[in-house]
């Protein structure tokens, strides 16, 4: 009796196989993307060059007035979503129905914030940072994952 009840009251559903390994590549992709961003938060705080190999186009992007939201830089946002988006689907993977509608929210923000910053870089700024369109990469992969797999969070 007690064990039906302790079951009745958790959040954790069981998930299949199919989901742990959906969310382990999108936990995956989100670590790659929270190192990067991380990286860049770190240059742009302490003032330190980033090593772009030798793109001028680099340094055009992430010195402009587009890279920060007044003294914050705009990689440290992304470094709190990708953190965000690695922990909803580590939670995910465990079957918490709840984080996976969060995950799903988070990662269409993310790509709604990324054509955005793609259509800044191409027609505002005229060029292109390497860091930018690695970012970009890994958001079009979660959300390409998100679209792949619609109906991910009513079933388990």
């Amino acid at each position: 009796m007690a064990r039906k009840k302790q079951n009745q009251t958790s959040d954790a559903t069981p998930t299949s196989r199919g989901k742990v390994i959906f969310y382990t590549v999108a936990a995956l992709l989100a670590l790659a993307g929270l190192a990067e961003a991380i990286y860049l938060t770190v240059q742009a705080l302490t003032g330190e060059t980033l090593l772009c190999g030798g793109s001028p186009d680099c340094f055009k992007v992430l010195g402009s007035s587009y890279a920060r939201i007044g003294p914050m830089p705009l990689a440290s946002l992304g470094a709190l979503a990708y953190f965000s988006v690695f922990t909803f689907a580590v939670f995910s993977a465990f079957g918490y129905a709840r984080t996976q509608t969060f995950f799903r929210i988070t990662v269409w923000l993310m790509f709604a914030t990324t054509l955005w910053l793609l259509f800044v870089q191409a027609f505002l700024l005229h060029a292109f940072c390497r860091y930018c369109l690695f970012s970009a990469a890994l958001i079009f992969l979660l959300t390409g994952l998100v679209v792949a797999t619609p109906g991910q969070s009513r079933t388990s």
